[in-house]
């Protein structure tokens, strides 16, 4: 389980954009924002998430969400 949620496929449910909507919109690589959607993202770059926070217009801690609970998995 990750630490990090990320809430992007909430926020395109809300605004009912499909991912190519995101990539057209930010000019974000479709397997960037595809990886932000299924959650399988391992890291993501500052301005991928300015231009992703601009579009929802939205803060980072509404794109992103930590969960405490998954602090046991660690080494």
């Amino acid at each position: 389980m990750a630490m990090i949620r990320c809430n992007l496929s909430t926020l395109m449910g809300r605004d009912k954009l499909r991912i190519s909507d995101v990539v057209r919109e930010t000019g974000l690589n479709r397997s960037t924002i595809t990886a932000l959607y299924k959650e399988t993202a391992t890291r993501v770059d500052l301005p991928a998430i300015d231009l992703l926070c601009r579009l929802f217009r939205c803060q980072v801690g509404d794109l992103f969400e930590h969960q405490p609970e998954a602090i046991e998995e660690l080494p």
